[in-house]
């Protein structure tokens, strides 16, 4: 709440002063606001502050705002905001404002202007030193299918050039389709009760022979899943060795990932049941590569 509010109310701020001082019930978060209360405040309640703070028009960008997309992802240590251009305030403790030309057309998430998916991702690599940090933070909107390649590239060109030159090489060099069929399939195991399995394997025999590959592996069990088949013919023979040896093997595709999701679930959750009925088979399993960044 700020201040004039809180006048309105027919509380002074001489009161405020000594109900915000030490040992008080309230406590300021920012000159002219104030939380009603002397708890440690929430994430929701630090950006409802910073809005306050600084006005209509502000819009919460990074980490705050691909966490209100859905991304799971850290919080940052400030929040991160992008004001107008002729804007003139500074930044409080705790806050990070970036003034622009181009404000997004902010999405509502429970009442709070965040920005659009790209956009918030672009904010925080422009500020990232370290391309491995800053392929990790490029992964994140594509693992959770908030936008792809494309949109990246084309929010990275339609704003600010400087600091972008380590960002524009990391991004066109990133491999979309491995990152996005993995974040897809990582969200069809949120719906089945199954333990965490292994990732890009490459399964042998029992002398070291390669098989095939399993993109998700169960090793207790031998079942394995296969999610980026080709539709059709002529996608390759791997799964019948597999299937040969007594493995249990799901099969889709990325399309069916993204658009029946539920069936592949519970094809999913029969194909463990069936896995733990039967002997396990005598293959062994190697990882075959590093797991999708943003997972």
């Amino acid at each position: 709440m700020n201040l004039e509010q809180l006048r309105r109310a027919g509380v002074s701020d001489r009161r405020v002063r000594r109900l915000c001082g030490p040992g008080g019930p309230w406590r300021r978060l920012h000159p002219g606001v104030v939380l009603l209360r002397n708890t440690a405040p929430t994430r929701q309640q630090l950006l409802q502050a910073a809005l306050v703070r600084y006005g209509p028009g502000v819009v919460i960008t990074g980490a705050d705002a691909l966490r209100a997309h859905g991304v799971k992802c850290p919080v940052e240590s400030e929040i991160r905001l992008l004001v107008p251009h002729h804007c003139r305030v500074v930044a409080d403790e705790g806050v990070r404002l970036a003034r622009t030309a181009r404000l997004p057309e902010p999405v509502q998430v429970d009442g709070l202007p965040f920005a659009p998916p790209a956009r918030a991702t672009l904010d925080m690599a422009r500020s990232e030193p370290d391309p491995d940090r800053i392929r990790y933070l490029l992964t994140l909107p594509l693992y959770w299918g908030l936008c792809d390649r494309r949109e990246l590239l084309a929010e990275l060109e339609a704003g600010s050039q400087r600091g972008t030159a380590v960002v524009r090489k990391v991004l066109r060099r990133l491999d979309e389709g491995p990152i996005q069929a993995h974040g897809l399939a990582a969200r069809v195991l949120d719906l089945v009760p199954v333990p965490p399995p292994s990732w890009d394997q490459t399964i042998c025999d029992r002398r070291g022979r390669r098989l095939g590959e399993a993109d998700t592996w169960w090793d207790e069990l031998g079942l394995a899943w296969q999610y980026r088949c080709t539709p059709g013919v002529g996608s390759g023979f791997s799964h019948l060795a597999l299937a040969a040896t007594g493995i249990v093997l799901v099969r889709c595709t990325v399309g069916q990932l993204r658009q029946v999701p539920q069936e592949v679930a519970r094809e999913l959750a029969k194909a463990y049941g069936a896995a733990s009925r039967t002997p396990r088979p005598k293959v062994r399993a190697f990882p075959q590569r590093p797991m999708g960044d943003a997972a």
